[in-house]
């Protein structure tokens, strides 16, 4: 499994309509893409709380070849045209999980990142972040959530989609300013809407983690 994202980040009196009818009208194409674990269109603004306005797709794929496949095709091509060209995010997957809430469609998304502390050993940084995110994994209300990290940084990635639209908080030891980005000892935590959600091969994240088959 692999995590990517990249975030466009607009101007504060950006009609935010245009990323909704952009979503309503292209999200689908992505519905049936090979090599996509799942695709959260995702968008946070100013007048909820965020300190900007900006979409900030994140994808989960099944294999690199299909990741590779969307950001030299036509897909991220447009993305280019229409904003330019943004800096990819992409981390390694560790762990991937269905929640309570797997059959709803899923409304919020929480994105948080963590440095990896110098002072203990990786692997033991990589068990620790995936017994938490397992436990973490069967709150009520998470349709699903990935655990995933970059190397180059040192940077875990904890995302969770959620069923609930409203009423989604930071966990109490998230940096101050929960919603604002800002990096501290305990990283940065930031929440999302979700406009659609594409998932084509879902059931594959799992199955890498599970050592099941996909049927």
């Amino acid at each position: 499994m692999h995590a990517m994202q990249y975030e466009l980040t607009l101007p504060a009196d950006y009609d935010m309509g245009i990323i909704r009818e952009r979503v309503a009208t292209r999200g689908h194409l992505l519905d049936d893409f090979p090599g996509l674990g799942l695709k959260a269109y995702l968008m946070r603004e100013r007048v909820d709380g965020s300190p900007v306005n900006q979409y900030a797709p994140f994808y989960l794929w099944t294999a690199p070849e299909g990741m590779n496949s969307f950001l030299w095709g036509p897909g991220f091509q447009g993305i280019v045209n229409d904003f330019g060209r943004p800096v990819v995010q992409h981390w390694t997957g560790l762990a991937y999980e269905e929640g309570p809430a797997a059959a709803a469609t899923p409304r919020t998304a929480t994105r948080r990142r963590l440095p990896v502390p110098t002072d203990i050993a990786p692997a033991e940084a990589v068990e620790r972040a995936r017994a938490r995110h397992a436990r973490e994994a069967r709150e009520d209300g998470v349709v699903a959530s990935a655990l995933a990290i970059d190397p180059r940084s040192w940077e875990l990635l904890h995302f969770t989609l959620r069923a609930e639209a409203e009423g989604v908080e930071a966990p109490a030891d998230a940096s101050s300013g929960s919603d604002s980005g800002s990096d501290s000892g305990s990283g940065s935590w930031e929440r999302f809407q979700v406009l659609h959600l594409s998932a084509p091969e879902r059931a594959g994240l799992r199955a890498q983690f599970t050592g099941t088959s996909v049927r």
